[in-house]
């Protein structure tokens, strides 16, 4: 950020007197610009024993497969913007249930909320940001063309759950080992915060 959105001037990286983080704070106005971390609402849409996925006609991961996703927006619930971002991705209607993951991405600034949901009815299609859109059974999902590694561990936790059938809210941490290679480490919290 270089300039105050409220009168334009300049601002500097610093940190505010009685604050412990470094903001950006306007020169002229002493405004301070507060950055916070993104929340990225989805659902896991259910049919029967499929789930729909949708493949990525946007970057990043243009072309790979996702569940429906995106940022929540101003004046929603985040049980609003799981069922918006169904819609706009891939033309379904849900009934969202229960929370299923929370992942926190600090390498990206983003928190991810997916919750579990019943499709209404078994109509889809592609949305704007969507190539295709699909009602898969597991031993059809594309685990090797997965857009991003919390997709990726949320669907391998889901069927682990499925199959002990039991679902419970999971939580964790997913973050970018250094390097120019895509690398990942993931931790799951259990039931104790371990």
């Amino acid at each position: 950020m270089n300039y105050c959105s409220h009168c334009g001037e300049t601002v500097t990286l610093r940190v505010p007197e009685g604050d412990n983080m470094p903001r950006h704070v306007c020169d002229a106005c002493a405004t301070i610009h507060y950055q916070n971390p993104k929340i990225v609402v989805g659902c896991i849409p259910e049919w029967d024993d499929r789930i729909l996925l949708c493949k990525r006609a946007i970057e990043p991961r243009y072309g790979l497969w996702t569940l429906p996703a995106g940022f929540m927006e101003n004046g929603e619930t985040v049980q609003q913007g799981a069922a918006r971002e169904t819609l706009e991705e891939a033309s379904a209607t849900v009934v969202v249930g229960d929370l299923y993951t929370l992942f926190n991405l600090p390498h990206i600034n983003q928190v991810y909320m997916l919750f579990r949901a019943q499709l209404e009815r078994p109509s889809f299609g592609a949305g704007a940001e969507s190539l295709e859109v699909a009602l898969l059974r597991q031993d059809q999902i594309p685990w090797d063309a997965i857009a991003f590694p919390v997709i990726s561990e949320s669907l391998r936790l889901y069927y682990r759950d499925r199959s002990a059938g039991h679902f419970r809210l999971r939580t964790g941490a997913i973050e970018r080992l250094p390097g120019p290679e895509r690398r990942y480490r993931t931790r799951v919290y259990d039931d104790d915060g371990v």
